[in-house]
Formats: C-alpha cells, structure tokens, sequence
C-alpha cells in the first residue's frame, strides 16, 4: 500500500473515530465553505483531506463500514485514479447538480440513525432538501457538528492575506453607488436588512479584492446591511487603517469574522431581513431569531454584477487584447521549439504560458490552474498535471490547453486545440463538429430575457446529430476581474429560473467539448458578451440580443475538417480571425507576429 493510501484510510478511520465519540453513523462532506464558494481556502478543503480527490467539485459520504465519493462525468477518470485502494468507492453522477448521494446515504442508514454534517458550510437550499429525504427515511439530521476539527489534526487557520481596493479607473462604479443600488432593492421588498454572504458578492459590493481563494480575487467575509450602514465581518488585520477609513466613510465598519451569527441574533424583532437561500449557510439561517421576518431571493448584487457596463467592458476588450498578446507569443515560441525537436511537458506549458501573461500590463494573476492535456489526457475536462503525473508532448496528436488571466479590467478564459505531427481523419472530424457547436451558438440571436439553459442545444446540435455529446454545461457566467466562474446565467442542462434571464452586459462562456476516454479531447472556448441588436422590424416583436466574441486568439485551422463546414460557417471564422489580427497585431512583433498572421489566415 502506498504512503498516499496507507494516509487516506487513516484519515477516514480518525473519522469514523469521531463518529463514534458524537453518536454519528454517517457523515456528509460537501465542496464547501461558510460562502458556499466553487473553490475553496485550505481550511475548508475537507473533502480533498480526507479522500485525496483533488476536483473542484463533488461529495464524500462515510459511514461506519462504508466511504463513497461522488463526482459527475468531468472527474470520473480522475477520481478513479486518485481515490485507487483507498476503500472508498465512486459514485458517478450525471452531473454536477444531482443529489443521487441524498438518496445513497438513505438507503445506507436505518431508521433512528444519525447523519452528521456541518451546518456552517452546508447551503440552506441544499439543507431544506436533505432534511426532508432524511425525514422520510426516519433518519436523524445533525447540523451541530464539525467531525472535521476532531479528525483534522492539522486543520489551517483562516486565511490572513490583506484586503485592497479595485480602484478607478477600473472600478467603474463606486462603492456608494453599489450600495445605494443594494438598498433601494431592499427596500422594493420591505427589507431592513440585507445578508451577504458569497464573497464574489462581496468584493463586488464594496470594490475590495482579496487573495483567500487561489486565482480568485476574493477574500473571506460576510456583510450585514441596513438601510443606512453595513458590517463587514473579516478576519482582523485584513484591511489596512487607510482603506478602513474609506470603508468607514460609506457606512461600512469592520467587525470580526466570528461574530456574524452573534450580529443575526441580536437582530430586532421588527427586522426583516433578506437572504438568498442558494446563497447562505444553514448555520447562519439559524441564527436568525424566530420573530425577524425572512425574505428569500436572489442577492440584488448577484444580479448587478453580472451585468457590465459599457465601460466596464470597454476594459474587458483591452484585457483581452492583452491576453490575446500573451498567447501569440507563447504559441510562437512553444512552435518553433516543437519543430526544432525540443522536448515539452503539460508543465512546461503552464509554466511558460503564465510566464508569457505575467509579461502583459495589468497581469494579476491566472483565473484558474492551467489545464494543459495531451491527448488522452485532454480527454479529462478538468484536469491538471502534477510534477507526480504529467505527459510529454511527443508523437502526433492534439493538444488541449484551457487557461486564463486576471487583470484590474476583467477576467479571461479561453481553450484552444492544436494539432502535434498529423492529425487523424478522426480526430479532425471530432474538432470540426466541436467548432460547429462553438460557431453555432455564438452565431444565434435570442430574444432579451431568454432563459440561458434555452440555449445550450444550440451548442450541442451539431453534435447530437452525429450521436455525440459531452458531460458539461456549454457555458458559466464570468466575473468582471472576479470569479471566472459567476452566475446566475447558465449555458446548460440545468433546470431553468427567472433568475437566469439573458441581460444586456453579461458575459458568458462558450465552449462546447468532445471526450474520448484513453485517446483525446477537444474543446474550443471563448468569451461572450450579450449586446443589444436592432433587428430588421425595429424590435417589433421585442428586444433582441447577440453574441459579441470578447476572446481574442486563433482557433487553429489545420484540425478542420472542411468538408464539413458550410459557407456561412467558413464566413464567420474568417471574419473571426481578421479581428483577431486587427486587434492584436498592434500588441506583438517579431516572431509573435508572424504566428499571428499564420494562423488567421482565411481559409
């Protein structure tokens, strides 16, 4: 047994000791913290700790004589490998919404059993349905106990980064003005006070950015509003005194981290405060006072962030530009190297890629790890080489590299497939029905308000027509230099909600995939921006959006199959690829340059 295993299992055993000692018979671990964040800070990495799965996302339950890990089709092949003689099992689901480990874990228990799960991280949409499942099933639902802090013995501390503005001319819109847009939301449903708990909306909120999460720019924190004032819960020392007065100008006061639930309880009886439940913890639900009045909806901040500014995206296209600078200069240098014969690892490519963006102005940082798979190894949506398991770039074949920056002025995120040494009949056909799906939905016009998971066929079409498909949804929302991944809007299979109605400002992924397990993978992603469009009867049967492309970089030519393209199609990338000259041509020379006007060449 190796030392990883051997440290897997005993890590599960020091769990199941806790069980034991609290009277527990299950324990559910979610990817989660007390923000409900997609990525998360050490401390709350829990479910990495005790399985050694490594994905953003997915669910370890352990029982007594059981242990299974559930993860939807983007990280089967990585969770089999990685949770390998450990006694845990996966569970696969469809995708990364089921719930199927609520019905798991009730057909494990007996009746007058205990499941254990700790309250502060659990969401309360998530909380009301695992409690009413575990009540059908006779079940008792614990929510008091973090097992983890027991069975944890070097459990990190809280994050201590500093905090800072995003200031002007980048923060386009100004504290008090957020706010005062937060409030007047408030008061449109009778709220006298406002939670926030998500720390996108947070940072957003208040123009502050942190470095708690890994490639996120956010921090760890809560905000308590009323109509005239705010508390900000944040772990002391963050803020430094210059940026507390200029916090404390708005309204804003600093209050320990620790004492928000202690701020909910002490909330009057004649408050009515609004939360949103998809976006709150049970334990903080709990501690508000049975005779406050609760609202539940959607956070006013989630919805206004999503939508950008002119001039916030007047910011994002120059980000991009820059972004796009990056990546002529890398794919010139990382070409000229591959035909000289030199030798080229999935690590090199992360390394010398982030290298060639931290040369660009306004560099922050990446928006996520660098995914960078060869062949087989591209054929995993989201994986990651490791300096313990990487792929040299040798033979022919495609290469998968899904990467992308942060910048004051927005954030990026693009994928790119690019043929090694020929290119098979089939794999061409492959990448060509991929960049049908691309070309497709970003092509489409729909009316405003369209709810987004409408669209996701639209990228999938082309596809299905060849009996094919992928597991992921087609596209997330992307935050303004904030989180890449931000919602309400969806590109996907998920259930549609009023919340996730197309606006005018958004900006959203498109990037459909094509997966083949042990040989190779493809996915061509850009940046979209949702932009209102005249049509030719002037509207008459309502408003109308489109697709500007915001991600600058070629999509490689020599992969298609044209036989399978349309002229309309062949138009579209062409004039594609004349902007991308256009606009990046200014920002490279030399070597760089020369790729450039190689790879967007009409064809």
């Amino acid at each position: 047994m190796d030392t990883r295993t051997s440290e897997t299992r005993l890590r599960i055993d020091r769990l199941r000791d806790a069980m034991t000692a609290q009277g527990a018979h299950a324990v559910f671990v979610p990817s989660s913290d007390p923000h409900l964040s997609e990525y998360l800070p050490d401390r709350w990495q829990g479910r990495q700790y005790l399985s050694g799965f490594t994905g953003s996302v997915g669910s370890l339950v352990v029982t007594q004589d059981r242990a299974a890990l559930f993860a939807d089709s983007r990280y089967w092949t990585q969770a089999e490998a990685q949770i390998a003689g450990s006694g845990i099992q996966l569970e696969k689901m469809a995708t990364g919404a089921s719930t199927n480990y609520i019905d798991w874990i009730a057909q494990q228990l007996q009746p007058g059993q205990v499941l254990a799960v700790d309250g502060q991280v659990l969401g309360l949409s998530l909380a009301n349905t695992l409690r009413a499942a575990m009540k059908r099933a006779g079940v008792e639902l614990r929510t008091d106990l973090d097992l983890l802090q027991t069975a944890w013995t070097d459990r990190p501390g809280l994050p201590t980064e500093p905090v800072y503005e995003h200031a002007a001319p980048h923060a386009v819109v100004t504290r008090a003005d957020k706010l005062a847009r937060v409030r007047k939301a408030m008061a449109s449903v009778g709220a006298t006070h406002h939670l926030v708990s998500t720390v996108d909306d947070v940072a957003w909120l208040l123009n502050l950015r942190g470095s708690d999460v890994e490639c996120n720019p956010v921090f760890i924190a809560h905000l308590l509003l009323d109509a005239s004032a705010g508390r900000l819960f944040i772990g002391e020392g963050k803020v430094p005194p210059d940026l507390a007065a200029r916090l404390a100008a708005d309204g804003i006061t600093l209050v320990p981290y620790a004492q928000a639930a202690a701020a909910l309880q002490a909330l009057p009886a004649t408050a009515k405060l609004l939360i949103d439940p998809r976006r709150v913890t049970l334990g903080l639900r709990e501690a508000v006072p049975a005779a406050v009045t609760v609202v539940e909806q959607i956070n006013p901040s989630t919805l206004l962030k999503s939508r950008k500014t002119p001039e916030e995206a007047r910011f994002i296209r120059e980000a991009m530009a820059e972004d796009g600078a990056a990546m002529c200069e890398f794919y010139a240098e990382f070409e000229a190297s591959i035909a000289r014969g030199d030798t080229w690892t999935e690590l090199d490519i992360d390394t010398r890629l982030t290298a060639a963006r931290r040369k660009r102005a306004g560099f922050v940082g990446l928006s996520f790890s660098t995914i960078a798979g060869w062949m087989a190894n591209g054929a995993l949506p989201h994986y990651r080489a490791t300096p313990e398991s990487f792929a040299r770039i040798e033979g022919n074949g495609l290469l998968l590299i899904d990467s992308g920056g942060q910048y004051p002025g927005g954030t990026t995120d693009i994928t790119r497939v690019w043929p090694i040494g020929q290119v098979s009949a089939e794999q061409k056909r492959d990448y060509t029905l991929v960049l049908k799906g691309t070309l497709a939905l970003s092509r489409t016009r729909f009316p405003r308000g369209t709810l987004s998971p409408m669209l996701d066929a639209i990228a999938r079409a082309p596809l299905w027509a060849h009996g094919l498909d992928y597991g992921h949804g087609t596209g997330h929302g992307v935050g303004y230099f904030l989180n890449v991944h931000e919602g309400p809007q969806s590109i996907s299979k998920a259930i549609p909600e009023p919340s996730m109605a197309m606006e005018p400002g958004m900006i959203t992924s498109i990037e459909p995939g094509l997966y083949r397990p042990g040989l190779w993978g493809v996915r061509i992603e850009n940046l979209v921006l949702n932009v209102a469009v005249e049509t030719p009867e002037k509207n008459a049967f309502g408003e109308m959006l489109e697709f500007e492309t915001l991600t600058l970089c070629p999509i490689d030519t020599r992969c298609i199959d044209k036989g399978l393209l349309q002229a309309d199609e062949v138009a579209w990338l062409n004039d594609y690829h004349a902007t991308v000259r256009e606009r990046l041509a200014p920002k490279v020379s030399g070597a760089a340059l020369a790729w450039l006007n190689e790879r967007t060449q009409p064809i």
